[in-house]
């Protein structure tokens, strides 16, 4: 599979880059990553936090993905994205682990363990500082 067979399937499509809506995008996220840090990783938390880390950094993908005109509506296919069109085959490979941990959290019944999320968090922190220095803040 690759980031074209996407397209070819209608999950993503192409689009007319839309800076204003990438700068709204960009503050709420920053905004829901400031609330983030305010919330104590607990045992009670820490399913929510690790897939609301994860949905930060995705917006934060949807933003560039947007300002290179495509509109990406899978997340499987932003691993693509990251690995075909900003050539980032590391991150991809990060993403994508993020992305199947989130779904096992969310879809699957998946249950982690404390210390694991708080690792996920901190590795996510870094991927958003990484892409927001090499794609966002230009």
């Amino acid at each position: 599979m690759n980031f074209e067979d996407f397209i070819k399937d209608g999950k993503v499509r192409k689009a007319t880059p839309d800076k204003l809506m990438a700068e709204s995008i960009i503050k709420n996220t920053f905004d829901d990553l400031k609330f983030l840090d305010g919330i104590k990783l607990n045992e009670l938390s820490k399913r929510k936090i690790v897939s609301n880390y994860y949905d930060s950094l995705r917006s934060l993908l949807e933003v560039i993905s947007l300002l290179k005109g495509y509109k990406i509506y899978s997340h499987e296919a932003f691993t693509y994205f990251l690995k075909e069109k900003l050539n980032q085959e590391i991150l991809s490979f990060k993403f994508d682990r993020f992305r199947k941990i989130r779904n096992g959290l969310i879809y699957y019944g998946k249950s982690i363990q404390l210390e694991e999320a708080e690792d996920i968090v901190k590795e996510i922190k870094i991927f958003i500082e990484e892409i927001n220095k090499k794609f966002i803040k230009k």
